[in-house]
Parts: structure tokens; C-alpha cells; sequence
């Protein structure tokens, strides 16, 4: 009986390749928690990720791990997500990391991203679906907390740019227990009444979890449904939630979503003084078109 003979190289391309053909270790997501963590003067992060019953090596190569929005360390427990490999010359095989997360922040950045997608192959993102917002509103609804950094800044804006619309604020939890069923209350209310002509949606900055209401199915659906165009202004501009790819229009801020729901009686007095000019200009032209011929 012939004898199949390898070399240590050929087995290893061999196991190397029959990982890369499987779409199932291509993207996937380890949990587990880091021990021998070394940071490369590359910028390379070289780890083990481990539980009760086994370990696993890892690396994260520069180009992911300046994306990290927090500090790994020893001890701690994490969401990892890439696809597993073999590295040939060592004879392992081994997590190739592109992205990490706190273990707990990481359950709900997960949750989001399931949702997410399952809303947008629903359609709920569609640009076919997002309604203009109306250029000169009479009235702006508020659909947020009544005390707080973000309803301030929304009236001061308002007030400031543009006095002749009316503010109606509908207060509403925006974080915790029935924070999201709070939020759809106010959205039917305006909707219900036929309460104002454009809608903002939002609150200050904060955590996934402080912000985690606007990542609600339920006020996915009330921002959908609404035949009001919404404006969602939901944290900082780095942060996105469901809410922001759901809504008409989304801003990166509350002061922002102000900015963008009314017109600057500046810029319109500005306008209308150029327009009146030109027409001034027009009609002594005429007038001495007229008179020469």
C-alpha cells in the first residue's frame, strides 16, 4: 500500500486552504477574554482569547486597531469579530480580529446590527419612503426630554433662526424602562392631531445603553408610520442609531436638527432685499428703455 508522504509546509497550505473555503470562519464573532495581550511597536496587537475550556490565539492588525473605541487589556472580556485562519509558518491557526467590543456593550452592538439589517431588507430605510422636510414650518414638533441640554438647544435655535414658528414640546423618557414606549406616545400624539409640520425626534449624547431606546423596533415602526416628516437628532455626531436610518432626515445633533427644521429670517431678509433691488433696478431700466426709444 502506497504511503501518502507530505511535507509540514504542503499540510499546512492544505489546512490553511480548507479554512478559507469555509464561508462559515470567514465572519465570525469569538467570546472570550484576553490573557498575553502584547501591543506591537507596529501598532499590531498579538493576543489569547480564552474561557473554561480552551484558548485561542489572536491578532489585530494596525489598520483595526486604531479604530478601537476603548483600551483592551488583560482580564478583560470581549466581543471579537473577524475570521480565522492559519498562519503557515507557525503551524497554528488563529483569529484575525477587525473589530472588538466590551463584553455587555458588545451584546448590544450586536443586537443593533441584527436589527438593522432585518429592518433594512424590510424596506424601512428606503430612500423612496423619506418625506421633505417643509422649508417654512408654522409648527415644530418636540418629541424629547423636557429638562436637559437637547431641548434647550433646540428652542434656542428655533427661537433664534426663525421666531415665527411655534414650538410644541410632547415630553418623553428618552432612556430606561418605557423609554421607547414613551417615544412612539409621542410621535402617535402629534400624528393623531395633526399637531405640527415637522417633527424632531431626539436627546443628548450618552452610551449604547443611555441611547438604546431610538434602537427600538417599535419606535423603528412609529417613525415609519408617521405621516409627518421626522428629523432624528439622537446624541453626538459620531453616534447612529436605528432611529437616524429610519427617519426623513437624520442630524447629527439636537442643535443641528434645529438648524436644518427652520429657515434663517437673516438669510430670508437678505433674500427678499436682493430680489426687491433687482426688481427696482429692472423696472428703472425699462423706464429709461422707454424713455430713450
Amino acid at each position: 500500500m502506497d504511503r501518502i508522504i507530505a511535507t509540514v509546509s504542503q499540510l499546512n497550505n492544505f489546512v490553511k486552504r480548507t479554512f478559507d473555503a469555509n464561508p462559515a470562519f470567514s465572519d465570525i464573532w469569538i467570546k472570550g477574554e484576553i490573557s498575553n495581550l502584547k501591543k506591537h511597536i507596529s501598532g499590531h496587537f498579538y493576543l489569547t482569547l480564552k474561557d473554561d475550556g480552551g484558548v485561542l490565539k489572536a491578532v489585530m492588525f494596525k489598520s483595526n486597531t486604531t479604530s478601537l473605541t476603548f483600551t483592551p487589556e488583560d482580564g478583560m472580556n470581549v466581543l471579537a469579530h473577524g475570521r480565522v485562519g492559519v498562519y503557515e509558518q507557525g503551524g497554528v491557526y488563529q483569529l484575525y480580529i477587525t473589530e472588538m467590543l466590551p463584553d455587555g456593550v458588545g451584546e448590544l452592538y450586536l443586537a443593533y446590527e441584527r436589527l438593522k439589517k432585518r429592518l433594512e431588507e424590510k424596506g424601512l430605510f428606503d430612500k423612496s419612503h423619506k418625506k421633505e422636510i417643509p422649508k417654512y414650518p408654522e409648527k415644530v414638533g418636540v418629541v424629547t426630554a423636557s429638562t436637559g441640554a437637547a431641548v434647550r438647544d433646540i428652542i434656542n435655535v428655533i427661537t433664534r433662526r426663525y421666531p415665527y414658528a411655534e414650538i410644541i414640546l410632547y415630553p418623553t423618557l428618552v432612556q430606561g424602562a418605557g423609554a421607547a414606549e414613551s417615544i412612539c406616545s409621542g410621535i402617535e400624539y402629534f400624528n393623531k392631531n395633526n399637531a405640527c409640520d415637522t417633527l424632531i425626534i431626539g436627546r443628548g449624547g450618552g452610551s449604547i445603553e443611555d441611547l438604546w431606546a431610538f434602537n427600538e423596533e417599535m419606535v423603528a415602526y412609529a417613525i415609519y408610520n408617521s405621516k409627518i416628516p421626522i428629523i432624528s437628532a439622537v446624541g453626538h455626531e459620531v453616534d447612529f442609531t436605528i432611529s437616524d436610518f429610519v427617519a426623513d432626515l437624520r442630524a447629527p445633533t439636537p442643535s443641528a436638527a434645529a438648524e436644518v427644521c427652520v429657515p434663517s429670517t437673516i438669510e430670508l431678509t437678505s433674500k427678499i432685499n436682493n430680489y426687491k433691488n433687482s426688481i427696482i433696478t429692472n423696472i428703472k431700466n425699462k423706464i429709461e428703455n422707454y424713455r430713450l426709444y
